[in-house]
């Protein structure tokens, strides 16, 4: 049976890995729609060899650009926010969540309230709002499948198993582009430093959270949110390898890994099939070749991301919001060459402690009040940044 499936955030690097392995069995799904942001050409690209209904550009300046690119085609064409959300609304079997950062979560709720099945790579919906989502899925009768790679291998990890049995999660890291760099060279830092992974083929910005491990306090409190993990049983660690994705430890002592290659369509792979496996064009590890894997602890100092984002799971409520938002507005300081690198971690120190006085821990969970809290916090990142501009 065809499958009707819609692709947020086609462009990027989870989008474009989604629509190679949809593009892989032609016949298996009829693509409902395609969004991406700037890059009208691959979108239109994409929506001409999927055979997509409508192509969606988040910005209303890309509308004419797009409409001109796709011209002839007869693919549906619009723009903007409220654009995004009314696709989101069009019925559909599977929808892929990849738009980066807070403006993923409008149209992830639209989908949800529909009733299909979610597959999640916008980390930010569930640390922002993570109750809602979960909420509004189980009034749908929606179902949420994590895609990335390390919240994939979790829930494989727990497949069969009960839940009451977990005594732990390790979430690995590879420590990013910096992980080996002497703390005294960090702040000097260059942005084409920090955008060069050492093993992931990645946006720039999730590169550069990688380098702060802002991604890796993201998927710490992700984890929380997801599978209702206490926060004392997250553990983050540092790979360099990337072959491990993450483990699950059990009262009994026993370990489970998920082990496989970095490429992002096995977790991609898993929640398209899901609830069954199907063949992946992805590496078959030699694991005589790789012969060892190396571990060690994360570096507080190095990566204050982590403490914060433990600040976080205690405090509760809009407190991931105010995190995602601060962090959001820090790293656009530093791609705008406004303040370095280690100037991101201090910019949202500065935005917790201002904000946490504000009951973020008692406030309830709606779109509103996270849009608020959003935009509260993104405004008092950037007086931040302007006083550390240099």
């Amino acid at each position: 049976m065809t499958r009707r499936v819609t692709i947020f955030g086609a462009t990027g690097s989870i989008g474009c890995n989604t629509v190679d392995l949809i593009a892989r069995k032609p016949g298996d799904y009829d693509v409902v729609a395609l969004t991406g942001g700037r890059n009208v050409q691959k979108l239109a690209s994409q929506a001409r060899a999927l055979g997509a209904d409508i192509a969606v550009t988040a910005y209303d300046d890309c509308l004419e650009d797009l409409r001109a690119t796709l011209s002839g085609s007869g693919i549906e064409v619009a723009a903007g926010a409220a654009a995004l959300c009314e696709v989101a609304e069009r019925p559909a079997d599977w929808i892929m969540s990849a738009i980066v950062g807070a403006a993923g979560l409008p149209p992830g709720l639209k989908a949800l309230e529909q009733g299909t099945t979610l597959a999640l790579a916008n980390k930010e919906s569930l640390v922002t709002a993570g109750a809602l989502l979960k909420s509004t899925a189980r009034e749908s009768g929606a179902r949420i499948l994590p895609v990335d790679s390390e919240h994939s291998a979790v829930f494989q990890g727990l497949v069969g198993e009960n839940p009451a049995d977990v005594e732990r999660v390790i979430i690995t890291a590879s420590g990013g582009a910096f992980r080996d760099w002497p703390l005294e060279k960090l702040a000097n830092a260059t942005l084409a430093e920090a955008s060069s992974h050492p093993n992931w083929d990645m946006g720039q910005r999730i590169t550069i959270d990688s380098a702060t491990m802002f991604n890796k306090a993201l998927e710490l409190i992700e984890t929380h949110e997801f599978f209702d993990i206490e926060p004392e049983k997250i553990e983050a660690i540092v790979h360099p390898e990337s072959l491990i994705h993450a483990l699950v430890g059990f009262r009994d002592g026993a370990l489970m890994a998920h082990v496989g290659p970095p490429d992002m369509r096995h977790a991609i792979g898993y929640a398209l099939n899901w609830p069954t496996r199907d063949h992946l064009p992805v590496e078959r590890l030699d694991l005589a070749k790789i012969a060892q894997m190396t571990f060690r602890e994360p570096d507080a100092a190095r990566y204050p991301a982590l403490a914060q984002a433990r600040w976080v799971m205690s405090e509760g409520g809009l407190a991931g919001a105010v995190f995602n938002a601060a962090k959001e507005r820090a790293l656009d300081g530093f791609v705008d060459g406004r303040i370095g690198f280690l100037d991101m971690a201090a910019v949202v120190a500065d935005v917790i402690e201002i904000m946490s006085g504000e009951g973020l821990g008692l406030a309830a969970i709606t779109l509103d009040s996270v849009q608020e809290a959003d935009q509260a916090a993104r405004a008092r990142a950037e007086e931040s940044i302007t006083r550390r501009h240099r």
